[in-house]
């Protein structure tokens, strides 16, 4: 199993926190966000880790060399992590790409346990995504009104989604919510980085370029072009660090 972190982007939504070190090393109860990760990582026996880097990333690389020597975790940097976003970001790591072993995919700014860890693990689809059925518990707990930063998630009749990413109408419209977790089983592994590739580079996505595209706005486009994508039920268990309103409200929420 190999598992890549996209830790690239700036978090300026964190600001100041963020001023002199990436979103990841934002401390959240005393530890870096990414201590979290690796952490939960570590007790799953997966050392197989490469990290893709942007802003601030002498920070984390220190870091790692200081903490996780034992570890041979590979960082690979997004020189142009300032204009461009997750997709983008993670396929910076095509080299890491490998046909001979599932890739999980994680954000760098969320917090999960073990169990869901494992869940998505154990899952034998073909690609698999985290969707939170208890979000809206940890949303009011983070916002006043959860449908201003929810997004949709439909599942179709044999339980795969069908679509995810978009601004809901109402709460029926949510039937989880992402958290930013995936997995590519060793067999899709060519056709989703082949599916990239051909993608038209100057085409708008869901309003934002090319380099820019949403990690949802790309699984909606595996999805409508025929993949199949499987939500990994979940009932809690994780947190977003989105923002400095994230580290003071869940503070003492459980995980």
């Amino acid at each position: 199993m190999k598992v890549l972190i996209l830790a690239a982007g700036e978090g300026s939504r964190l600001r100041p926190y963020t001023l002199d070190k990436p979103k990841c090393m934002v401390l959240f109860r005393e530890k870096p966000i990414i201590k979290y990760t690796l952490s939960v990582l570590e007790k799953s026996n997966i050392t197989d880790i490469s990290i893709v880097t942007g802003y601030k990333n002498d920070v984390l690389s220190n870091y790692l060399k200081e903490n996780y020597n034992h570890i041979d975790i590979k960082l690979i940097h997004n020189p142009l992590f300032s204009i461009t976003n997750m997709v983008y970001t993670m396929f910076c790591a095509q080299s890491f790409f490998d046909s001979s072993s599932d890739l999980i995919i994680s954000y760098s700014d969320i917090i999960y346990n073990e169990k869901v860890l494992n869940k998505l693990i154990n899952s034998s689809e073909g690609i698999s995504v985290v969707i939170d059925k208890d979000w809206e518990k940890l949303w009011r707990k983070r916002m006043d009104n959860p449908l201003d930063d929810a997004e949709t998630m439909k599942l179709d009749d044999e339980g795969y989604i069908k679509e995810l990413g978009k601004k809901p109408n109402s709460y029926a419209d949510i039937e989880g919510q992402y958290i930013g977790l995936i997995k590519i089983s060793k067999t899709m592994i060519k056709e989703i980085i082949n599916f990239y590739n051909s993608l038209d580079r100057d085409k708008i996505y869901d309003g934002k370029n090319f380099d820019n595209m949403y990690m949802t706005t790309f699984l909606q486009l595996l999805i409508d072009e025929g993949f199949k994508v499987k939500p990994v039920v979940i009932n809690g268990g994780w947190i977003e660090v989105d923002s400095v309103d994230d580290l003071k409200n869940l503070q003492d929420y459980e995980i």
